[in-house]
């Protein structure tokens, strides 16, 4: 088989394929095997259907000649494709084929290729990352987020401000005429998590005044379901709130609360000293508790500004790809979004529907975001492919030998079985290709120049990244789209990171 690739207009190509006659030849009695042990004929055992009579059924030599020509163009065209080096993107489109009785036989295929872009400035790029020293003020505030956790309510004899507890009766009657009737509530003044106005008309209290509040429909609420144990039923809505009110006088119905304020507490913190640290951690003293929280903190810093340092630079050498990305590319990674939330949703046992109603967006907007996501995929994924072109960056044998080490002993394999496995498959050139973006992409972060927010040079070896070992932030050498996940969420695991009831 000979082959060639023509270069049209865009990312089109058109591939000529030509097939000598011993290969059309093998075509056919591989055909004329599968046909002879599908085909039921009586008297004829299954294999053993003679060639003559299945080129009878199907209409003649010419017509089963066809048939195995139609059968042998997907592995053909996949031999053209490697024999050509190209890259498609896209399914082929080929040409009907209506090949001679005899002799060898030609086909035309239009196919859409990967197109190769440029990063020009590459090797400029300024990479901004969040500051990782740990101011001490950081400390403290985790320090007073432990000592508010192990707080306690001392009752006192003053108006209630805002911080305090207050234990309350409420009675009233919703909009559509409910009673309501809910003792000892245990509230957090200021939590904003009770009815509406609530907070305001507590403010200034004493303990044992009665207040009274009116709360427009279109304003109600739940009340926060903690009580002191004697309060609502959890599955009651105390507010009320249930079903459509009738007007009065076509005036705006409302909720009517009558509030007893039982009595007032405020929160004691405890003084943060050597035996709290002792009682509040495995630690013997408060200093050695700042300092354990110091590090904790500082290894969430570190996360993060390694996070943000891997995303912002692939961004940056994205965004000096100036090509829109091929929309095939962009429906195709959609469409492997797609299909992987899909599953996900599906593990959870949870649709499409409920999931974009929890979420609050219509599947619409969810598209959409999806959408903006695989485009920016795409274009990473160029502009990737794009510097490992200029830099030559190569992936060897020898690595990917190493590779397949890894993944044998995290799954307890063999590692020349798994190349096996990959090989029959022909994924091994797609591994070759993700192992050499990933290559790329730590070339980059080991190459852009970082900067705090000041714009201050911050050194690789202080992020706790040395040259060739960027890739162990990398993960696995998967695509670069989902490379760009978002550095999020770090501020919520800093009180994880820093709870001493957390350490192991």
């Amino acid at each position: 088989m000979r082959a060639t690739a023509e270069q049209l207009e865009g990312n089109q190509v058109r591939v000529s394929v030509e097939v000598d006659e011993a290969e059309v030849d093998e075509a056919v009695r591989q055909t004329v095997r599968r046909l002879s042990r599908q085909v039921r004929v009586p008297g004829f055992r299954p294999g053993k259907v003679p060639r003559q009579i299945l080129e009878a059924r199907m209409g003649g030599p010419a017509a089963l000649r066809r048939e195995a020509i139609r059968e042998a163009i997907p592995d053909l065209f996949a031999r053209a494709v490697q024999d050509t080096e190209l890259d498609p993107v896209a399914a082929p489109r080929i040409d009907e084929v209506s090949p001679a009785p005899r002799g060898p036989v030609v086909f035309d295929a239009m196919v859409e290729v990967r197109p190769r872009v440029s990063v020009p400035g590459y090797a400029g790029l300024v990479v901004t990352v969040p500051p990782i020293a740990v101011e001490e003020s950081e400390v403290s505030e985790q320090i007073d987020r432990l000592r508010e956790q192990s707080g306690e309510l001392a009752a006192v004899e003053r108006p209630a401000a805002a911080g305090d507890w207050v234990t309350i009766d409420v009675q009233g009657t919703s909009p559509s005429g409910e009673e309501i009737d809910v003792a000892d509530y245990l509230y957090e003044l200021g939590s904003g998590s009770a009815i509406p106005g609530l907070d305001e008309c507590l403010v200034g209290v004493l303990p044992g005044s009665e207040i009274e509040l009116a709360v427009p429909p279109g304003h109600l609420e739940d009340l926060d379901q903690s009580t002191s144990g004697t309060g609502a039923d959890p599955g009651e809505d105390p507010s009320g709130q249930s079903g459509a009110a009738e007007t009065s006088g076509g005036e705006e119905p409302v909720a009517r609360y009558k509030v007893l304020v039982k009595d007032v507490q405020m929160k004691v913190l405890p003084e943060p000293t050597d035996s709290w640290a002792a009682e509040t951690s495995e630690l013997s003293t408060l200093a050695e508790l700042r300092d354990d929280i110091r590090d904790r903190v500082r290894q969430v810093k570190l996360l993060s500004a390694r996070m943000a340092l891997r995303e912002r630079a692939l961004d940056a050498l994205s965004a000096l790809v100036a090509e829109d990305p091929p929309e095939s590319m962009v429906e195709s990674e959609l469409a492997e979004s797609l299909r992987r939330l899909g599953y996900e949703l599906e593990a959870r046992r949870m649709t499409v529907e409920s999931y974009v109603a929890m979420t609050g967006r219509s599947e619409a907007e969810l598209v959409a975001e999806m959408r903006a996501q695989a485009e920016r995929s795409v274009r990473a994924d160029l502009a990737l492919r794009a510097l490992a072109d200029a830099e030559a960056i190569e992936v060897t044998d020898s690595e990917l030998d190493e590779m397949f080490a890894a993944l044998a002993e995290r799954s307890g394999t063999n590692a020349a079985k798994e190349r096996e496995r990959v090989e029959r498959g022909g994924g091994l050139p797609a591994v070759r290709s993700e192992r050499r973006k990933a290559k790329a992409l730590e070339w980059l972060i080991e190459h852009v120049e970082i900067v705090d927010e000041e714009g201050r040079p911050v050194a690789a070896e202080d992020l706790g990244i040395s040259a060739g070992g960027a890739g162990e932030e990398q993960g696995s050498a998967g695509g670069a789209g989902e490379e760009q996940g978002s550095a999020g969420g770090v501020g919520e695991e800093l009180d994880e990171a820093v709870d001493p009831e957390e350490r192991s």
